[in-house]
């Protein structure tokens, strides 16, 4: 069984930053991509942001110069630093892990439970 802990959402005023964290745990076996997706009301999940296992990264261009994502492999943890938040990065942001699970031995995605940005004007 494998669980995503997402921390680090929140309220911040445009222009301010905050932090995600995504920590992964469970029957792990390996980590390959680790990504962050993010879905505003009425709006489809869009990709932002994306690392592979070693450590290459593809941002979406609304966020490009101003998100940086990074991933700590020991701690099985993907992060997403945000800097410069306009209006309009608010949403649910949900890391997403792509892993090899002991059990199944198939590679496949999970997702975390989601956490709120909301960003002020």
């Amino acid at each position: 069984q494998v669980q995503l802990v997402e921390s680090g959402g929140g309220l911040v005023q445009a222009g301010g930053s905050l932090r995600l964290s995504c920590q992964a745990s469970g029957t792990i076996v390996r980590i390959n991509a680790m990504g962050w997706y993010r879905q505003a009301p009425g709006k489809q999940r869009e990709l932002v942001a994306v690392i592979t296992s070693v450590g290459s990264t593809n941002y979406a261009d609304f966020v490009k110069g101003r998100f940086t994502i990074s991933r700590d492999n020991a701690k099985n943890t993907v992060y997403l630093q945000m800097n410069s938040l306009k209006p309009e990065d608010t949403a649910v942001y949900y890391c997403n892990v792509d892993l090899l699970e002991f059990r199944t031995l198939r590679a496949q995605g999970y997702w975390g439970q989601g956490t709120q940005v909301t960003v002020s004007s």
